[in-house]
Parts: structure tokens; sequence; C-alpha cells
């Protein structure tokens, strides 16, 4: 998925207001960004081939470190915990761990049988969502459409620029999901990995986007 992981994020910020949405979308968005690291480094790989699914051309021949459901447990664990120690904030911690796994369980439901259990191991699950594009838009976009209205109905703009930003960070994305979805397949793998790493301005982003809103003071 790709706007699914971005839902998560803006839906976290209900239950811990207090964490930066850079933060939420960084740990939604984590196996992503550690994925195009590593398949430049050689331990990973893809390919691209046209027609793999319905919905995308990339084949995911191994990522057993990014994308396993042992190492997203892993990782969730220890940023959730790392997160805790560093503010004490019991909901964020919560939060940033339910969005590294989250990312684990929307691959689950969309990819194809290619997600790895473990590192060494062979078995790999998937449930194929993305064998159809009307499915995957269907299921993406009211999750996004569901989770902007929560993020925009926990916050409001500390000023003028905090009414147009979020605007246009939801427009960027959603201009670049549906350049990926109906545009031509990628060049190459390589190419792909390069521009992957783009999205680590992302977080960075949200987190800019998040200073120029506030969470209202609850109701006496």
């Amino acid at each position: 998925m790709f706007l699914g992981h971005h839902a998560v994020a803006l839906a976290a910020k209900r239950v811990a207001p207090q964490t930066s949405l850079g933060v939420l979308m960084g740990a939604a968005l984590l196996l992503d960004l550690v994925w195009p690291v590593l398949v430049l480094a050689g331990v990973e790989s893809f390919r691209v081939e046209p027609g793999n699914t319905a919905f995308t051309s990339l084949a995911f021949d191994s990522y057993p470190f990014s994308h396993s459901l042992l190492t997203s447990l892993g990782i969730a664990a220890v940023l959730a915990t790392v997160y805790w120690s560093v503010t004490r904030y019991q909901p964020g911690a919560w939060m940033v761990g339910i969005a590294v796994f989250s990312h684990w369980v929307l691959d689950f439901i969309s990819h194809g049988p290619d997600l790895p259990l473990a590192p060494g191991l062979e078995t790999r699950v998937g449930l194929g969502l993305w064998n159809s594009v009307l499915a995957t838009l269907v299921v993406e976009l009211a999750l996004f459409g569901a989770a902007v209205w929560i993020y925009l109905r926990t916050t409001s703009p500390r000023e003028n620029s905090g009414r147009v930003a979020p605007w246009i960070f939801i427009g960027f994305l959603l201009t670049t999901y549906f350049a990926n979805v109906f545009g031509p397949p990628p060049p190459s793998a390589h190419a792909v990995s390069w521009v992957a790493l783009a999205v680590w301005l992302l977080p960075l982003w949200a987190a800019w986007v998040d200073r120029r809103r506030k969470v209202p003071a609850p109701r006496p």
C-alpha cells in the first residue's frame, strides 16, 4: 500500500495528539524507508515486471530484513520502547509501535504471497489485494479519506499557513499515488530504488505541516 500507510499516521494523531505527525509518519513508512537502502546495498532485491499484479509492476524477490513479520515486530517493539524512554508519553509509544507494525499488516493485505515471515524462512504470505486495481483503489482511498478527516478534526490551524499546508501535503500524496497507479512502468529497479529514497522527505514534510496545526484543549 501507499496511501494506507499514510492513513495510519494521520489517524494515529487522534490517539497520540502530543506526538508529531512526522514521527508517526516515519514510523508508518519505516519499512519502506529502510527497503531502498538495503536494495542499493545489495542486501535485498526486486524486479520491474509489468503484469506481476494488476496494480503494480514491481516483483519483490527478496526483502527478509525490511519486510518480514519477525523483523517488523522487532523494530516496532524497539522503536516504541525508545520513544517511551525519551518522552515518557505512553500513547505516543503505543502508536509508534502500532504504526511500524501496521506497515507489514497492510502489505500482507495488498501484496501477493511475497512477504517473508522471518529471515531465512522460505514461507511467504500475502492476500493479494493488488490483483484488483478497483478493489485496491476503493480500500486505500477509503482509508486515506477517513484518516484525513480524523486528522483535520483532531487538529486546528495555528495560523493561515496551517489551513493550507495539510491540503498541499494531501494533494501531493494523491498526485503521486495516481501517477504511480496509472503511469507507465518504471525504467528499472535501480531507478525505483533511488527515487524511493525521496520518501525520507515525507516525515519531515509531515512534521512541518503538523507544527502549523495544534490540538485544541479539551472542553471542560
